[in-house]
């Protein structure tokens, strides 16, 4: 740390991590490195599969291959800084490293969650409105949806990184978490943190907030639209196509507002902790896993893919 006047400049923090019990930092260290290594394999995976099967060229798997390459990114803002840590005696982060894991990874995490949204929407109108289809759905159309989603991951990581880097760190310069992650730095702060509070309530209530509705709504119609099929093979048909988007939606959701908009007099660091964990390294995961083992047309590619190799 520095002294400036009253106060003292982190400029170095030090990452509590996962765990302070010494005998679990090996193995935590090789549970946490398979499953990166399963991430990086599986979303790199999945988005060379989409480019070279043309069966996957389609507006359904463009968006799919974004949310690989998204979940590719933010799994490795975090995974591999853990890592080092659990090898590490003094898990140092410098001041400037710990505000750029935080800055990326706000945009990853926002812009997942619209991902998600325009999957959701994607469905809708393939369900809904299948005769309109490919107009509506164009590559312009699809392109456009995708740089919104990033455009408002970007936002989003600029206001709240731009309000975290106004306030001054003087109490401490342990950070109780695996990563820099805005309420374990919130708690740390000398400073006013009520407009940094303000900004994670309402911003990152309305990207909780907005998609979850968006989601929420399509399903009503797609539901709705599938009830009036006839045929329970087309039934059983449009279910399957929902079905992994539906969980994927579920599981990162679920453990976003577990952890971000719960009433503060329930906080538990360790609570706190395994939810994170949970969007940060295992939604990575699955993700790939979720669309690959419950989808046909990803199975059908793979096995062509296969042969040809």
């Amino acid at each position: 740390m520095m002294g400036t006047g009253n106060h003292s400049a982190v400029v170095v923090f030090v990452l509590v991590g996962l765990t302070k019990q010494p005998e679990l930092l090996l193995p935590l260290f090789f549970l946490f490195l398979v499953i990166y290594v399963l991430t990086v394999v599986g979303n790199l995976g999945m988005i060379l599969l989409i480019i070279v099967s043309p069966l996957l060229h389609t507006p359904m798997y463009y968006f799919l291959s974004s949310l690989s390459f998204v979940d590719l990114c933010y799994s490795t803002v975090i995974t591999p800084k853990m890592l080092v840590n659990f090898l590490g005696k003094k898990n140092f982060i410098t001041y400037s490293e710990c505000m750029a894991q935080f800055f990326f990874f706000a945009i990853f995490v926002v812009t997942e969650g619209y991902l998600l949204t325009v999957m959701a929407y994607d469905r809708y109108v393939a369900i809904c409105r299948p005769l309109l289809y490919n107009v509506i759905m164009s590559s312009r159309i699809c392109s456009l949806l995708v740089l919104v989603a990033f455009s408002l991951g970007l936002f989003s990581a600029v206001v709240h990184t731009s309000a975290m880097m106004n306030l001054s760190f003087c109490k401490s310069y342990i950070i109780s978490h695996y990563f820099c992650d805005a309420l374990p730095l919130l708690k740390l702060a000398c400073s006013n943190t009520h407009l940094n509070e303000l900004l994670i309530f309402i911003i990152g209530g309305l990207n909780t907030l907005v998609p979850t509705l968006a989601v929420a709504i399509s399903y009503v119609f797609i539901f709705c639209s599938i009830l009036r099929i006839r045929s329970s093979e087309g039934r059983s048909k449009a279910f399957g196509t929902c079905s992994s988007h539906l969980m994927a939606v579920g599981i990162f959701f679920g453990s976003i507002t577990f952890m971000y908009l719960k009433p503060s007099s329930s906080n538990s660091l360790e609570q706190e902790k395994v939810s994170s964990v949970f969007y940060t390294t295992v939604i990575p995961m699955l993700n790939p896993l979720i669309y690959s083992l419950r989808n046909k047309d990803v199975k059908k590619a793979l096995g062509r893919f296969s042969v040809r190799s």
